[in-house]
């Protein structure tokens, strides 16, 4: 018994102690797992560190009960200021935004900021690889999955056109995001997941098109699901959320709007962004201060060898599905990412930085916006989220800011989906802001 205690303790008080540790340089690189580890199951851990301290108390452990009672009580301070609440509709919406919420949403919503297991819903409807543009001069098709709400599940009307993060290079559709669109096909909403281009394929203006094509195209076929034209809404994560805010913010500028789209319309009733990079310049000098920037490789291309068997079941237990090589080429440095994004560095391409950070794109006509930041997120700097935020209230933009204290990057989808205090606590104000949004007069 003296041995699990201790063992319970030192994990929870190791764990636990994670979230005071923030990734600023190479020699921290390490702390990354063991803090998205630590923050996302830090409720689990407080029980664990309180488990360890109990049996240490039993079994005469004083080791086992400091460490255990330290442990629960960095993982329960996690906790409570994870899930705290906030203003953000308030500054937003008006001092009577609960009460605009239509009570029969509000009653399919989560009633609690945190709590130990998202509520099961009903099986969604899931269509995949519906096909919504073809590349011109090839039998190339750009894919989506579509997710409607479950049968007997009233339509809300609006319809989220979703864009994947991946660092504008890796990755697809469908990973790691299934518990999520379940859970707001059941709130009546259906959920567009767009396969769009990536990089070296295209830069930052081939995938704004991309995520404009997808709105246009949700648009023309509305009909087809339920949905009001006038309420799409615009998602993105990491690099998704950079592409989605840009899109939102200039629907018709001339190097963002591919010819087929010039003329129609691609505005969206609102915006959300999961830690989407706000200034592309200071994302920049963000990113090669905190590497301090590598010598030049040679230039990596798609393809290669396909995963073994193996690698393969350890995609399908990180990503909850298999990718082939051209979904997970290698990574590559900063200098050659932002090269074939934006065509160079700052100093060499200065109008490109500008041109592709959202915040240089504000009006008094961007849509309301939802913004989810972690304080301690290693790759999008902190400061230009809150610069973002105060641009958006400066022009008059309803803008609701999530800021989680002691939080990573892609908080809401590493490890178990949906389990750690800021990935429920963002799910419940998406809730909240996608009901608001849907029902205000003058923002459609």
């Amino acid at each position: 018994m003296n041995a699990i205690a201790t063992a319970l303790a030192i994990v929870s008080l190791v764990l636990g102690a994670s979230s005071l540790f923030q990734h600023t340089s190479k020699a921290t690189v390490a702390l990354v797992p063991m803090k998205y580890v630590g923050t996302a199951l830090s409720a689990h851990l407080a029980l664990a560190g309180a488990l360890g301290a109990g049996l240490g108390l039993v079994s005469h452990s004083p080791v086992a009960v400091v460490a255990g009672m330290a442990g629960a009580a960095l993982s329960v301070h996690y906790v409570l200021r994870a899930s705290a609440p906030h203003d953000g509709f308030k500054r937003a919406f008006g001092s009577d935004w609960k009460l605009r919420i239509p009570a029969e949403s509000e009653r399919r919503m989560l009633q609690r900021r945190c709590t130990w297991q998202v509520p099961g819903v009903p099986e969604p409807r899931w269509t995949r690889d519906v096909a919504f543009w073809t590349i011109p001069g090839t039998e190339r098709c750009l894919l989506a999955d579509i997710w409607e709400p479950p049968p007997g599940v009233t339509p809300s009307g609006t319809a989220i056109v979703y864009l994947h993060g991946g660092a504008w290079y890796l990755l697809d559709k469908d990973v790691l995001t299934r518990s999520f669109f379940r859970q707001l096909a059941a709130r009546g909403h259906v959920v567009m997941d767009v396969a769009y281009r990536s990089c070296p394929e295209v830069d930052v203006r081939g995938m704004v098109a991309d995520a404009k094509r997808a709105v246009a195209w949700v648009k023309s076929n509305a009909v087809n699901y339920g949905v009001d034209p006038e309420k799409v809404v615009l998602m993105g994560a990491s690099s998704g959320g950079h592409v989605v805010l840009l899109a939102a913010y200039a629907p018709d500028h001339p190097q963002f709007t591919p010819e087929e789209l010039r003329g129609a319309d691609t505005t969206v009733m609102a915006a959300v962004s999961y830690y989407g990079v706000p200034d592309m310049r200071a994302y920049g000098e963000h990113t090669t201060a905190r590497l301090a920037n590598p010598p030049e490789q040679p230039h990596m291309t798609r393809g290669g060898r396909q995963p073994s068997s193996f690698e393969q079941s350890i995609h399908k237990l990180m990503f909850g599905r298999t990718l082939t090589a051209e979904q997970l080429p290698p990574s590559p440095l900063h200098r050659q990412m932002m090269r074939e994004l934006l065509g160079g560095m700052p100093d060499e391409v200065p109008e490109m930085y500008n041109l592709a950070s959202p915040i240089h794109h504000v009006s008094s006509d961007s849509p309301p916006t939802l913004i989810f930041q972690g304080a301690h997120d290693s790759i999008v700097p902190v400061a230009s989220a809150r610069r973002l935020r105060d641009t958006l209230a400066e022009a008059g933009v309803p803008v609701v800011y999530v800021e989680f204290p002691a939080t990573e990057h892609a908080f809401d989808i590493l490890y178990p989906p949906l389990v750690g205090p800021a990935a429920q606590a963002a799910l419940y104000d998406l809730e909240r802001f996608l009901a608001l949004v849907g029902t205000t007069p003058g923002r459609q």
